[in-house]
């Protein structure tokens, strides 16, 4: 592989990997796309675009974002989610539910899976339908 923007990594190796190390790649997708939207969005700099970052990567956050994309989701998609949001995961935030840490894991464990296989496309639109509430507050 040489292009580590857009891996492509074979079906097979993206198997070999833990739905916990996908939920790693995801986390980082998904705080990079967050990032990118506040920048976009304009208004927040410094300590209060860092602010904005945290409330919108928070589990709480990320559970309910995921909740919003169930419906677009294929039936591999699912599954990838589903095996995300069974992680066995022993460390929960305090500011979360077992339930919303749950959510959060699967939307970052599906993030990594796509970002995995180079479906930055999908990526994009899962995001934007996270983002459409956001959207309106923002613009």
């Amino acid at each position: 592989m040489e292009n580590y923007f857009c891996p492509g990594l074979p079906r097979e190796r993206i198997l070999e990997i833990s739905s916990i190390g996908l939920a790693h790649m995801g986390d980082a997708v998904f705080e990079l796309l967050v990032r990118a939207w506040l920048c976009a969005h304009g208004g927040a700099t410094g300590r209060g675009m860092h602010r904005a970052a945290v409330s919108l990567v928070c589990a709480e956050s990320q559970a309910e974002k995921a909740e919003k994309i169930l419906p677009l989701l294929t039936e591999e998609e699912r599954a990838v989610f589903r095996r995300g949001r069974n992680a066995q995961v022993h460390t929960i935030p305090h500011h979360a539910s077992r339930a919303q840490y749950g959510g959060a894991t699967a939307l970052e464990a599906l993030l990594g899976w796509l970002y995995l296989r180079g479906e930055t496309e999908r990526i994009n639109e899962l995001f934007c339908a996270m983002m459409e509430e956001e959207e309106r507050h923002a613009g």
